[in-house]
């Protein structure tokens, strides 16, 4: 039996996910219900008149953050007209309020009754993702009038719901029960608000002024939402697809904004909906490098959360090491009593040289010298990670092997599922591991860190030898990485320094980073366009003929639109300005498929052979660094690059794109203009 369609809101890390009637009911296909800080709030929410289902007439979403579904009960049918309809219209804004309208069509008045059922399982988000975990604490339902309340509690953890209606309801431990009449061609209305509560907390008094509460929060919101797209630039394009994709990424970064606890109130993008709401350093970062020419002040404020949470000691249990980036903070029950490490858990072994490169690019940018400055100290103890317990071989390369042997994490690259790393013919190597992409990125980080150490932190004698740590480092992954039999760099070094000779498309990661040989990038780029990795809607994080080739693989054969931008930007960089325009063009033409918001991932299935990218089940969406993607897309295809107080534009177009004006691009220079129009120069394949 096929799963329902599903549809969800979402304000931060607060999301709700439901049917196409605005039920919520439980569903294999993604975690239904209303979700804040990790914990299911509300795992059910059904209604009924007079004992009928409701189904839906259409579905709609004016914002991110709410919906409206019109509704008849019953099964509507050609022969019989509705006597009854109604409105559900959902909003999360503070809080997840429902405003229900119903209306009467009948010429006599009309005895409803209406039926709310509600539940509130508290359920971990880890707990939905693994069906063998389940709660262990105890849930208390209070009624009173017009509320019902759910109060869950673990030793100390505990978390409350709160439904309250402002219209008089019988309410009883399953849910609110209204009985009305309604006059000729009259309406009722009601508004329901669900509060959750984190800690314990006096009585909220939430029956006083439901309707101005939900009004004024609107309001503010839709002007935080109108402020977030005026500041970034204006996009005037031939193409719709790519203009839509790019309208529909700003919004969904302007979604998944929120408030970590470190974050002293400043917002930082949530990874992605529904598993991963929450702050992931790898994801915050390279969204930022995406998007530092649109949002600047996004990287500003995620680069100084970040430096709040870096690791300070030895932890075994959360990875953790002095200097090390966060990999990722949960807020849920099985982080709270260490049933998983993810509290506050340092899994990742590239998010710190990435930290660096980001703190360069966004000064680079904006001229934030201030910044810099004052982030001197945890961008050193970043760049002396890199070299202590980054390069735990003592050998010059980054590996990464978990400390937490009981949960942590295997793989500690981007690609960090269990089976993304593994030679030809689908054996995995043993740990540590050192995976290419991540050397590019040391390298990168060391260049960049010596023109900071240099420009800023008055500190000549260390940058000059970063610089040579970049260079030794440089050549000795260019010996020890390239495999001359095939024309392409291994995905990784084994425990014993061999090659796990895997095709992927992580060698696209390299030539953004600029590590590769000159002489050897056009054997790269062919790959990276050939038909073993380009699907025709982008390259493939696995090569066709590796043994654990999965088209709908989640990083052994599918298409990543962040994946893809990395390599289009890396190609640009090179000189492949026509490659980076096909890789462009594939992800642009692949969007409306998916109404115009990239997934996470799509699977990699030929283009001749499918017609359409066919979605990956799981897929997060939206998502933080594919809601990037078309800005850095972009920013390749003008060929936008600050130099000194200067933007330099040098736009290379695919014919398919037309004419685009990108206006208003802020930056050192103040606010600049850049414009492009296509050629007829084709990248053969």
């Amino acid at each position: 039996m096929d799963e329902p369609a599903l549809i969800s809101i979402l304000n931060g890390n607060s999301f709700v996910v439901c049917d196409l009637a605005g039920d919520i009911e439980p569903s294999d296909q993604m975690p239904t219900g209303a979700f804040e800080m990790d914990t299911r709030f509300i795992s059910g929410w059904v209604l009924t008149i007079n004992g009928e289902r409701v189904h839906a007439l259409s579905t709609e979403q004016p914002q991110y953050f709410e919906s409206r579904f019109f509704l008849v009960p019953g099964k509507p049918t050609h022969y019989l007209d509705a006597k009854v309809s109604l409105i559900r219209h959902r909003e999360i804004i503070g809080s997840f309020a429902e405003r229900l309208t119903v209306f009467n069509h009948e010429t006599a008045p009309i005895d409803l009754v209406i039926r709310l059922d509600v539940a509130a399982d508290f359920a971990d988000i880890f707990s939905i993702k693994d069906s063998n975990r389940e709660t262990c604490g105890e849930t208390e339902i209070l009624t009173d009038k017009n509320e019902l309340r759910f109060n869950y509690r673990r030793e100390n953890f505990s978390r409350e719901t709160v439904i309250t209606s402002s219209q008089p309801a019988a309410v009883d431990p399953h849910g609110l029960t209204y009985q009305i009449r309604i006059d000729p061609g009259g309406s009722w209305e009601a508004q329901i608000l669900v509060t959750t509560v984190v800690h314990p907390s006096p009585q909220l008094g939430l029956e006083v002024s439901l309707q101005d509460y939900v009004r004024n929060a609107r309001a503010d919101m839709t002007s935080a939402l109108d402020r977030w797209v005026r500041q970034a630039p204006r996009l005037v394009c031939d193409s719709g697809p790519l203009h839509h994709a790019y309208q529909r990424g700003l919004v969904d970064l302007a979604a998944l904004q929120y408030a970590p606890v470190v974050g002293g109130g400043r917002r930082i993008p949530a990874a992605g909906l529904p598993w991963f709401m929450t702050t992931f350093g790898r994801d915050s970062i390279l969204t930022c490098l995406q998007t530092v020419p649109f949002l600047p002040e996004m990287s500003a404020t995620t680069l100084q959360i970040l430096a709040w949470s870096q690791g300070g000691r030895l932890d075994d249990f959360r990875d953790e090491e002095p200097g090390k980036i966060i990999h990722e903070i949960r807020y849920g029950e099985s982080a709270g009593f260490e049933e998983q490490p993810h509290t506050a858990y340092y899994g990742s072994a590239d998010a710190t040289p990435l930290y660096v490169i980001l703190l360069d690019e966004y000064e680079r940018w904006t001229g934030d010298s201030e910044l810099v400055r004052r982030l001197e100290f945890e961008a050193r103890l970043a760049l002396e990670w890199i070299d202590t317990y980054g390069n735990i071989m003592g050998d010059g390369y980054i590996w990464y092997q978990r400390r937490n042997t009981r949960n942590g994490l295997e793989n500690q690259c981007w690609k960090d599922s269990e089976d993304s790393i593994s030679y030809r013919d689908g054996r995995l190597p043993g740990f540590p591991r050192a995976t290419c992409e991540i050397q590019g990125y040391a390298y990168d980080a060391k260049l960049r860190g010596a023109r900071l150490v240099r420009e800023f932190w008055g500190d000549p004698d260390y940058a000059d030898r970063l610089e040579r740590e970049a260079a030794v480092l440089k050549a000795q992954f260019n010996r020890d990485f390239w495999l001359s039999e095939r024309g392409y760099y291994a995905l990784a070094l084994d425990r014993d320094g061999g090659p796990v000779d895997t095709l992927s498309s992580n060698i696209g990661h390299l030539l953004w980073s600029g590590i590769v040989d000159e002489d050897r990038a056009r054997a790269v780029v062919d790959h990276l366009v050939g038909p073993e990795l380009f699907s025709g809607w982008g390259v493939r994080t696995l090569g066709t003929r590796e043994r654990r080739y999965n088209p709908v693989g989640y990083h052994v054969g599918t298409v990543w639109p962040f994946d893809n931008s990395v390599i289009a930007w890396g190609l640009r960089r090179y000189g492949f300005a026509a490659e980076a325009a096909l890789v462009s063009q594939g992800l642009i033409d692949a969007a409306p498929f998916f109404d115009g918001r990239l997934p996470e991932a799509f699977a990699g299935f030929d283009r001749q052979v499918t017609q359409q990218p066919v979605p990956y089940p799981t897929a997060c969406s939206p998502q933080a660094w594919s809601s990037g993607t078309p800005m850095l897309l972009l920013r390749v295809l003008l060929g936008l690059e600050p130099r000194g107080g200067d933007l330099i534009v040098d736009p290379s177009l695919p014919a398919e794109l037309g004419r685009i004006e990108l206006l208003d691009i802020p930056g050192r220079w103040g606010r600049r203009d850049a414009f492009g129009r296509s050629t007829n120069e084709r990248c053969s394949t």
